[in-house]
């Protein structure tokens, strides 16, 4: 008999539900803007994009659209409000002029290092209520999740 047969419906539906509210806060939170440094408020999207392209810079808008998991024509939207907000930079590809490679500004870059403290802070808190047993747990959970939701 396998764990899941073993595990009576009450406690296979207390699983689904905790879930089920986790969803619905992380699609609450997509929705809040946050401020990182002297970037002003931005949303979960574009904070993100700002880390995919991370600190060394020079990423396709190709790269930045897989990274991210999205299509190329919503990378290009996010790009643009990302430029307007002084976050990012647009560079024509030293060997290709077809490409155009992106990089963070240097606000880019502060809010880019907020966002991480942001990370930081979070699993500072997480470690002071789990023990290690319980991160690896977490963690491998999550990963799990993340990669049931990729299919």
């Amino acid at each position: 008999m396998s764990k899941q047969e073993d595990t009576p419906s009450h406690q296979k539906n207390s699983g689904s539900r905790h879930l089920g509210r986790l969803i619905m806060q992380l699609r609450r939170l997509e929705l809040q803007p946050h401020s990182f440094g002297k970037a002003g408020p931005l949303t979960p999207s574009e904070i993100h994009t700002v880390e995919a392209i991370g600190f060394e810079g020079g990423v396709r808008m190709s790269e930045l659209a897989r990274r991210l998991g999205i299509t190329k024509g919503a990378v290009t939207q996010l790009v643009a409000r990302l430029e307007a907000k002084e976050l990012v930079k647009r560079s024509p590809h030293p060997h290709d002029a077809r490409v155009v490679l992106l990089s963070l500004t240097e606000k880019g870059k502060e809010a880019n290092a907020a966002h991480e403290e942001v990370h930081l802070r979070f699993y500072d808190e997480l470690r002071r209520q789990l023990s290690e047993r319980e991160i690896e747990i977490f963690e491998k959970c999550v990963e799990t999740l993340n990669d049931f939701l990729r299919r």
